[in-house]
């Protein structure tokens, strides 16, 4: 299955799946803000993207899959709970934390300074690296070559940041509800460019080698963390030593090697802003 055909099908999975959460979760928020109170009640509720794979995807079934997918059933794991993964996407991961429909994000979320004012963020658990990826035949060594160029973007999401903050006024900055939609426009030549991560990069060239599709721009190294609300700390300060557990003994590893063919790296450090 090609890579766009593939994210596409994830990603029609995900709306249905986002819609069926959104019906089922509206009517019984979560209200856990600590272990305790999680254990109490039974479930662990994890948000994550469908959309982004092998991040965050479907399996066959159409069920949420992928390295957030394990990394959360090893948390619910830890906490000696079921846990439920709840789809979300970019522009409304947070709200779905924040209105307490879910516990926690796991959701390839990068750790900003602009989050960070909302949400109270985990020590990271992954990383990526994002570029503005174009074919090899087109001319972008720096953000000024940005300006004649098309280029697509998933909506709210740290590529789309990244690229606003450095383009100049001008440039045909082309936003999507989701990844799969920015890189059906590339695809289909409706965009010449598309900020996206290395995890898109090494698929397209797998699936699509005739693009010639390099790195032109990096954007930033991403540290993803998970995501909590402000005052949920004592959750968060679980989450930390979950994380460090899992690096330690190799599970983690596991899951980097089982979605992404190589062992996990050393994680990098908490960003400081």
């Amino acid at each position: 299955m090609s890579l766009f055909k593939s994210i596409l099908r994830r990603s029609l999975g995900a709306l249905v799946l986002a819609g069926v959460a959104a019906a089922t979760l509206g009517s019984a928020p979560a209200s856990a803000a600590t272990p305790e109170e999680i254990k109490a009640r039974g479930k662990l509720l994890v948000g994550l993207l469908t959309d982004y794979p092998p991040f965050g995807g479907t399996d066959a079934q159409q069920q949420p899959a992928g390295y957030d997918a394990d990394v959360a059933k090893l948390m619910a794991k830890a906490l000696g709970v079921p846990v439920e993964l709840v789809p979300v996407t970019g522009p409304n991961r947070i709200p779905y934390l924040l209105t307490n429909k879910i516990d926690v994000l796991i959701a390839t979320f990068g750790i900003t300074a602009e989050r960070q004012k909302q949400v109270l963020f985990s020590n990271p658990y992954s990383s990526l690296t994002i570029y503005v990826l174009a074919p090899k035949s087109l001319n972008i060594k720096t953000p000024e070559d940005l300006k004649p160029v098309t280029i697509s973007v998933a909506r709210a999401s740290t590529q789309d940041t990244a690229i606003s903050a450095i383009a100049p006024q001008g440039t045909q900055l082309k936003r999507f509800d989701d990844d799969a939609t920015a890189l059906q426009a590339l695809i289909s030549g409706q965009v010449q460019a598309m900020g996206a991560s290395n995890t898109i990069l090494a698929q397209l060239n797998k699936d699509y080698p005739q693009l010639n599709m390099e790195p032109k721009l990096t954007l930033r190294e991403q540290a993803n963390g998970m995501a909590f609300r402000k005052a949920d700390t004592a959750l968060a300060e679980f989450a930390n030593k979950f994380i460090a557990d899992i690096e330690k003994n190799g599970e983690l590893s596991a899951v980097n090697q089982r979605w992404f063919g190589i062992p996990l790296t050393k994680l990098p450090p908490m960003p400081s802003f």
